[in-house]
């Protein structure tokens, strides 16, 4: 799977009254599009194998006796709310 680079340098769509027609302006629109619902697709790909190897992990720690809950719940318990009333992630709580 190829990984593409992103270059986050914004360009404005070319106006009705510019250079291109407003055929080629809607082709432009329709390609990027159809591109970017092809993007969405490959990450969505991305994120089922990341949850599927985070799954695998939990139930490997589960197996080892570790209770994943029961941290989580004692680091809520121990922990102040953080900002915007979300307690601390498990991530972090694992670290």
């Amino acid at each position: 799977m190829a990984i593409k680079e992103v270059k986050s340098t914004k360009k404005a769509a070319p106006k009705a009254t510019g250079g291109a027609s407003k055929d080629e302006q809607i082709g432009f629109h329709k390609g990027a599009l159809s591109t970017l619902a092809k993007e969405r697709e490959e990450m969505l790909k991305i994120l089922s194998i990341v949850e599927q190897l985070m799954q695998m992990h939990v139930a490997a720690l589960k197996e080892l006796g570790v209770d994943l809950e029961k941290i989580a719940k004692q680091a809520a318990a121990s922990q102040p709310k953080a900002k915007g009333g979300k307690s601390q992630s498990l991530e972090k709580s694992l670290r």
